[in-house]
């Protein structure tokens, strides 16, 4: 069983940058894909990044491609999600995902095993 927390949200000013953490209890397998995905007030929860363990592949979601960066540190049993450049429409509950099924890097919620509880990034205009 694995157990995801996250951290590292908050307040932070259009142009800014913050690190949500996404610390995983239990044993990642290289094969596992880790992803951080995003709910906004109204609106689905999208996925915004997603790394292989392994450290093989990566995907982030075209609003996010050239701002984030989605790393993963194997001694610290952490995925990280560098945020650069934040505008106000990415304000959201952030929340760290864990697919452990042998399979291409997957997008949909659906495909993802656990869940941590979300941290909240609030951008101000």
């Amino acid at each position: 069983q694995v157990r995801l927390a996250e951290s590292g949200g908050g307040l932070v000013q259009a142009g800014g940058s913050l690190r949500l953490s996404c610390l995983a209890s239990g044993r990642l397998l290289s094969s596992y894909v880790m992803a951080w995905f995003r709910q906004a007030p109204g609106k689905e929860r999208e996925i915004v990044a997603a790394m292989r363990w392994s450290g093989s592949s990566k995907y982030y979601a075209d609003s996010v491609k050239g701002r984030f960066a989605i790393s993963r540190d194997f001694a610290e049993n952490t995925v990280y999600l560098q945020m650069n450049s934040l505008k106000p429409e990415d304000t959201a509950v952030y929340y760290c995902a864990g697919d452990r099924s042998i399979s291409t890097l997957r997008t949909d919620r659906s495909a993802y095993d656990y869940w941590g509880q979300g941290t909240q990034v609030t951008v101000s205009s």
